[in-house]
C-alpha cells in the first residue's frame, strides 16, 4: 500500500511536468519549426494521420529552421532580444539597489513592527495588477498627478510615460517584492551573534555588513534577481501599456507576432529563444547552489 502511494506520490509531480511543461514546450518547439501559410491553422506542415506512417515521415520532413534564420537576418528581433535583456537586467539592478535596504530595515525591526512592514510589501498583490498599471499611466501622463504637482510647486513638467523611464518604473513597481521577500527570508535568519563576534574582534559596524552580512544574503539576492529578471524580460503588460512604439521587448513581438501578423512559427520562434536565455542563468544557479551544499 505504501508503495502504490510512493509511486503515485513521484507520478504526480511528473505528470504535471508532462502536461503543463512539456507537453506545450512540445507544440511551441513544433510550431518554431513550421511555415507560416494562409490557411487555417496558420502553419504548415500538419500530420496527415489518415496516411499512417507517411503522413508522419511528410510531416517530419517538411519541418525546418526557416523561421529562425529569418531572426537571426530581421534586425527588429535582434534589437527586441537585446533591449529586453537590457531592460531586464537594469530593473533587476535598481531592484537590488531598492529591495535590499527595504529588506534589511525590516528585518531589524522588532516582530511586531516586522510583520506589519511584510504585509505592507504583500498588499499589492491584493489589487489588480491592471488597475496598479492605469494608475502609475494617470501619475505619469502630460496631463496627470505628476505633472500638475509640479505645476503647483512652479516646476516644469516632465514627459515620462512613453518612454523606457516609464517602462523601468512599471517594472521596478510591479517586481519589487519579489526582491524585498526572498532577502527579507534570508536576513531575517541571520544569527545577530554573528555581528556581535565581528565587532569584539574589531570591525566596525560597516565592515561587519560588508564581510558578514551580506556574504550570507548573496542566496536571497540571487533568487530574487532570477524571480526578477525572469518574468521581466518576457514581460508585455508593462511596456504596451508604459512604453512608446519604439520600446522594443520580446514580449511585446510575441503577441505582435501571433495576434495582428498571424505569424505563428515567427512567435514561437522569439518564444523558444527567449526561454532558452532564461533557462542558462537559472542552471547556473543551480548548480552553483549544488556547489555550495557539498
Amino acid at each position: 500500500m505504501s508503495g502504490g502511494r510512493s509511486r503515485l506520490a513521484a507520478i504526480l509531480p511528473l505528470l504535471w511536468v508532462a502536461v503543463f511543461f512539456a507537453f506545450p514546450f512540445a507544440l511551441v518547439a513544433k510550431l518554431s519549426l513550421s511555415d507560416s501559410v494562409l490557411a487555417m491553422p496558420p502553419y504548415a506542415p500538419r500530420i496527415d494521420w489518415s496516411q499512417g506512417f507517411e503522413g508522419v515521415r511528410a510531416f517530419l520532413a517538411g519541418l525546418d529552421g526557416e523561421t529562425y534564420a529569418r531572426l537571426v537576418k530581421d534586425r527588429l528581433y535582434l534589437d527586441a532580444y537585446l533591449s529586453s535583456l537590457r531592460l531586464a537586467a537594469t530593473g533587476t539592478g535598481l531592484l537590488l539597489l531598492i529591495g535590499y535596504p527595504i529588506a534589511y530595515g525590516i528585518a531589524r525591526c522588532r516582530p511586531g513592527v516586522r510583520e506589519a512592514l511584510v504585509m505592507a510589501v504583500i498588499l499589492p498583490f491584493w489589487t489588480s495588477f491592471l488597475i496598479r498599471i492605469y494608475a502609475w499611466i494617470a501619475i505619469l501622463k502630460p496631463a496627470g498627478v505628476l505633472n500638475a504637482a509640479l505645476g503647483a510647486l512652479g516646476l516644469p513638467p516632465v514627459d515620462i510615460l512613453n518612454t523606457e523611464t516609464a517602462v523601468l518604473l512599471g517594472l521596478v513597481y510591479a517586481y519589487l517584492p519579489f526582491m524585498v521577500l526572498p532577502l527579507y527570508a534570508v536576513l531575517e535568519r541571520q544569527d545577530e551573534s554573528l555581528i556581535e563576534a565581528a565587532q569584539d574582534l574589531g570591525a566596525t559596524p560597516l565592515q561587519a555588513f560588508w564581510r558578514v552580512t551580506l556574504p550570507i544574503s548573496i542566496p536571497g539576492a540571487a533568487a530574487g534577481a532570477l524571480l526578477c529578471f525572469i518574468p521581466m524580460a518576457g514581460e508585455f503588460v508593462i511596456p504596451d501599456l508604459m512604453g512608446g512604439s519604439e520600446t522594443l521587448m520580446l514580449g511585446r513581438v510575441i503577441w505582435t507576432e501571433f495576434f495582428a501578423n498571424r505569424d505563428w512559427p515567427a512567435a514561437s520562434a522569439v518564444a523558444i529563444v527567449l526561454l532558452a536565455t532564461l533557462i542558462v542563468p537559472i542552471l547556473l544557479f543551480e548548480r552553483q547552489q549544488s556547489k555550495v551544499l557539498k
